[in-house]
């Protein structure tokens, strides 16, 4: 019998390797990821990530889990929503990321407000119906088992949370979609080698994000988690999606 296999980039890898290969990548890049994101979006993400907070409905004395969330900017973001009463637990399977997330919570004003945690997204250290909402923003398209990633959430979110992801997605117009292409594969990485020094791990950024599942789709494995009401909001003709569920 053969071992199961996925992505990663446009590689086929043994399943069991990806997780080990994702965490080389953002080793490489934990020091430059903001300047890695304004790369790869020309610094709107910054724009895309203020409208993902402000659209949450998170609100005041809340606690909430954001995944993939190392380098803390969403957690930033969500501390005025969150009040003095409110807490967020940082999670993150990459330590080098939640050691850059945690600098940035600390120099913020946000001691004790806070938490870091180090966790995989397919298996979360936290009790059932223990949390007000899941965040997780540009981290779902690098987990190796999204479906289960997506179950977990459901698990660990109270009756009435929320779960809101922002990725990544499908552009809707053919045009645009063509320059996108152009500039992800053929100027990023270049770009990415010339002020990083690291083409490789552009490379696959690049990639991941073309074989992540496009807005219905995602949408279906949210449906499949459990969670209900479910949509999504394309955010620049799609370039990116937030994505929500309820757990009821």
């Amino acid at each position: 019998m053969q071992d199961k296999t996925t992505h990663f980039g446009f590689k086929e890898v043994p399943a069991a390797d990806k997780e080990k290969l994702v965490g080389k990548v953002f080793t490489s890049v934990a020091g430059k990821y903001d300047l890695m994101n304004d790369l790869m979006s020309g610094g709107v993400h910054r724009l895309w990530k203020r409208h993902f907070v402000a659209a949450s409905g998170i609100r005041e004395g809340q606690r909430v889990l954001d995944l993939a969330g190392g380098t803390g900017d969403i957690a930033q973001l969500l501390m005025p929503r969150l009040g003095e009463s409110g807490h967020v637990i940082i999670g993150d399977i990459n330590q080098a990321m939640l050691e850059v997330g945690q600098d940035r919570m600390i120099d913020a004003g946000f001691f004790g407000r806070f938490e870091i945690q180090q966790m995989n997204a397919e298996a979360l250290p936290l009790e059932d119906n223990s949390i007000d909402a899941v965040t997780m923003a540009f981290g779902l398209r690098n987990v190796t088992d999204k479906q289960q990633a997506l179950n977990e959430m459901y698990r660990v979110l109270k009756p009435g949370g929320k779960a809101l992801v922002l990725e990544f997605s499908q552009v809707n117009n053919s045009l645009l979609k063509q320059l996108y292409q152009f500039y992800s594969f053929k100027i990023l990485p270049e770009i990415g080698h010339w002020v990083t020094n690291d083409r490789d791990s552009y490379q696959y950024l690049v990639e991941s994000i073309e074989q992540h599942p496009n807005q219905e789709t995602l949408q279906q494995m949210f449906e499949q988690a459990g969670l209900e009401m479910c949509g999504y909001e394309n955010l620049s003709a799609g370039i990116v999606a937030i994505h929500t569920g309820y757990k009821l």
